[in-house]
């Protein structure tokens, strides 16, 4: 018996895999950012490369649906829940490495790893390029499979390979053979991310110590951080921004349910305490018709929508 899915046999089934821990309907929205969304049917974390290969070759075989939960920065989880296996990796999954010469460095990081681990690596090794990820929530895996990024760069710009489990094996593929673009990745599909190596030059710490600071220090004072948030809800259309098309038609403040458009930032979306992913998608969705039917354009979801919806 899961929460939210009591007959399920999923759990027990892949409690029969060696290398993985498996927890039955496991509460998810304490694992994503805004703190909303139901259970997972079966949330999963493989304890090493091989146990993930096998996981995904199980699902393969059994047709089982596979979501990847990184640090849920940028997901909003269904109220009804996520079926099948919700596939977390553990932050310590794999070493962190740092090859450094005398012009530039090599940082290899597992995909759990937290965006801000490449910032403090990155400085402790000499090395400067990635200043403009400072600030960002969520794990490198989720950074890299969305091409994360602000006004300043984007994750692409320094990464040199990404490592991808498949049904088939574990394998590095270059940066040039992956298809990517503003807040878009092409990865091999049902693959998972498991590692990512980042090329960086050596260069002027204290100028790029200074461009974080200031980065920071913009992010805590034109952003909602101390609430419950995604992060930037829409992209920014070309030759404009969400937030200014947002607060053009009205929107900032605006409530529905416990989920409020942040009256600091309008492409922003913020949990007021006990709201609900229908509250969230609600509000998301009047953001983007009140654009679309008032200004003519048609914001595009940064945010990543998981699991059951319900009306």
């Amino acid at each position: 018996m899961t929460a939210g899915f009591p007959s399920s046999t999923l759990p027990e089934r892949l409690g029969r895999l060696s290398g993985v821990d498996v927890t039955a309907g496991a509460p998810l929205a304490p694992l994503t950012s805004v703190r909303v969304g139901g259970p997972a049917e079966a949330l999963v974390r493989p304890r090493s490369p091989d146990a993930l290969v096998a996981l995904l070759r199980f699902l393969r075989e059994e047709g089982v649906p596979l979501t990847v939960l990184g640090g849920g920065a940028n997901t909003l989880v269904g109220d009804g829940g996520i079926p099948g296996v919700t596939v977390k990796l553990p932050s310590d999954l794999f070493p962190e490495l740092a090859e450094v010469g005398a012009e530039e460095g090599r940082l290899t990081f597992g995909a759990g790893a937290a965006i801000v681990r490449l910032c403090n690596q990155m400085r402790a090794n000499g090395l400067v390029g990635a200043e403009f990820l400072a600030g960002i929530p969520g794990t490198l895996g989720g950074a890299v499979t969305m091409n994360a990024g602000t006004k300043n760069g984007e994750c692409y710009r320094v990464v040199e390979a990404v490592e991808v489990a498949t049904a088939d094996g574990v394998g590095w593929i270059p940066k040039a053979r992956i298809p990517h673009g503003y807040r878009h990745t092409e990865l091999p599909r049902g693959g998972v991310v498991t590692r990512i190596r980042f090329l960086l030059p050596k260069g002027d710490l204290e100028a790029s110590k200074k461009a974080m600071d200031e980065d920071l220090g913009y992010r805590k004072r034109s952003q909602p951080l101390s609430q419950p948030n995604f992060g930037s809800v829409f992209a920014n259309p070309p030759g404009d921004f969400a937030g200014r098309l947002i607060e053009s038609v009205n929107l900032k403040g605006h409530i529905i349910g416990r989920a409020q458009v942040s009256t600091l930032h309008a492409n922003w979306i913020v949990n007021l305490g006990g709201a609900t992913a229908h509250d969230v998608l609600s509000l998301l969705t009047l953001m983007q018709t009140r654009v679309r039917e008032e200004r003519g354009v048609e914001l595009q979801p940064e945010v990543k929508r998981v699991g059951v919806f319900q009306p």
